[in-house]
């Protein structure tokens, strides 16, 4: 959703910024540490205010975040957030008694937003200049929406349209597949995009519903970054924010229920008109606020088997049997999903199912990974964290998405835990949440395909790991040499793991 707004310059209420808390995280004197780089400051109604300073061009990016999206939804809101969003730059009760005009078009100001299980942010960004009018309206957007029924009836369509824009991807299949299964008690907590069906009964009184739950001050941040001082930023928050009253935390009125374990294994095949085959397996991961550990040492042993020369890409691309493949665990603090997902020719994809099974299977090995692919996994995530600071407007979104699903703690820890995390720490994550656990298995193919191959989901349910068998933990890794390197050199490849979140 791309809009270009119309904005009207408005004097903001003078009132005074309440500095409750800053804490400001920087890099260490050694420069050894990814530490990332920006200002907090709460306000006296719990609105928090994150400021990263950028003065590389002259633009900053105002963005609001608000715990929100489809961890919220039972199955009569599912989508509901996501339409929530949608309205939130329509008509409010200032621009439609002051008149937004063509101001927002002269300041460039483009705005977005987007909507996830665990937040929705929106952000706008313009020169530098801007700064006041950006969050002026952002507050007015927050506050005071009218939810017009003429607007919420266009943006239904509009939601519904981009719903079934959707199902014209064969892999949205294979992922609905996949959640149906793996979140058999709630699967509308991980459904951002929401049920058509729901949406198109939605009405006014349900987003005054959600609106008077979640968008409160308590429950949202706000992130200014680019070519701004912090200061500043704080004393207009305080002047255009300060005023808005808080209200109960909804979380503790009515916590989000935690999705149970996986009972047993499960398996599915999902037929759509595909030239290759794609293979996902799924497991429930840690989450945020259960197992931190477990989260840092699952996007480091990610990245380790992502790598070109691991024994994973070894064995399973560089032989032929997949074309590409990977692990990933995504950070969310209601159960965080584990999965592989490789792609195959139908041809080779019973021999691919049997030999991943077979990676899985050694994962806890001690010679699964040397000491130096530890390492550089580790330095890699490093780095790839500061690239994400590169440019403020996409950070300010990484943000968000921390602040919302971890806490900023979390995340201003993110580089020096990462550098923390021992192969101990990684055998305990692949033995509580991968090895010897419940799993969905799902093959997207053709119907053509399958037949000429005659796979059945019994070839899915195949693992070397059974579900329950004891595994010893006096087996601890230890140490080992590095591997020769492969011909072709393990530096000239760029990783292709990515554990951070994507817009």
């Amino acid at each position: 959703m791309n809009i270009k707004l119309r904005f009207y310059l408005r004097a903001a209420a003078s009132v005074a910024t309440a500095l409750v808390l800053v804490a400001v995280f920087s890099v260490s004197q050694t420069g050894v540490s990814a530490k990332p780089q920006w200002q907090l400051l709460k306000l006296k109604n719990g609105m928090d205010v994150i400021v990263i300073e950028n003065r590389s061009v002259p633009l900053v990016t105002v963005e609001v975040a608000v715990k929100n999206g489809s961890y919220t939804e039972p199955p009569e809101y599912n989508g509901l957030s996501h339409l929530y969003e949608h309205m939130f730059f329509k008509s409010n009760e200032r621009s439609k008694a002051e008149g937004y005009n063509d101001r927002a078009a002269e300041l460039g100001m483009l705005s977005n937003a987007q909507t996830r299980e665990e937040v929705v942010n929106y952000y706008t960004t313009t020169i530098n200049t801007g700064l006041r009018e950006a969050m002026v309206l952002m507050s007015d957007a927050l506050r005071y929406p009218l939810f017009d029924k003429q607007e919420l009836d266009q943006e239904i369509h509009v939601v519904i349209d981009e719903l079934n824009q959707h199902l014209s991807n064969p892999f949205n299949y294979l992922f609905e597949a996949t959640n149906q299964r793996l979140w058999y008690k709630y699967p509308s907590r991980k459904r951002p995009g929401g049920d058509p069906e729901t949406v198109a009964k939605a009405t006014p009184e349900m987003m005054r519903v959600i609106q008077k739950k979640f968008y409160i001050p308590n429950n949202s941040a706000l992130v200014v970054a680019g070519d701004v001082n912090a200061q500043e930023v704080f004393k207009l928050a305080g002047e255009i924010f300060g005023d808005w009253q808080r209200s109960e935390d909804p979380f503790v009125k009515d916590p989000v229920p935690r999705h149970p374990p996986l009972p047993k294994d499960d398996s599915v095949i999902v037929n759509q008109p595909v030239n290759s085959a794609t293979i996902q397996i799924s497991w429930e991961g840690p989450s945020t606020d259960l197992d931190t550990t477990a989260t840092y040492a699952a996007d480091v042993f990610s990245f380790v088997v992502n790598q070109p020369n691991s024994q994973f890409s070894h064995n399973l691309v560089d032989s032929g049997l997949i074309t590409n493949g990977g692990l990933n665990y995504y950070t969310q603090k209601n159960v965080g999903p584990i999965s592989i997902t490789a792609q195959a020719t139908p041809d080779k994809l019973k021999a691919a199912l049997k030999a991943i099974s077979t990676e899985v299977n050694k994962f806890d090995s001690p010679n699964y990974f040397s000491d130096d692919e530890l390492q550089y996994a580790k330095t890699l995530l490093d780095v790839d964290e500061i690239y994400d600071r590169e440019k403020p407007s996409e950070y300010a979104h990484t943000l968000s998405f921390w602040w919302a699903s971890s806490g900023l703690d979390y995340f201003g820890n993110y580089g020096d835990n990462l550098n923390k995390v021992t192969r101990e720490e990684i055998a305990r994550y692949v033995r509580k949440y991968i090895k010897n656990k419940p799993r969905i298995v799902a093959v997207l193919i053709s119907d053509a395909d399958q037949k000429r191959i005659g796979l059945t989901e019994a070839d899915l349910a195949f693992r070397l790991d059974p579900v329950g068998a004891a595994v010893s933990d006096k087996a601890e890794p230890k140490p080992v040499q590095a591997p020769k390197t492969t011909s072709k050199g393990a530096a000239a490849k760029k990783p292709v793991s990515k554990t951070k979140p994507k817009p």
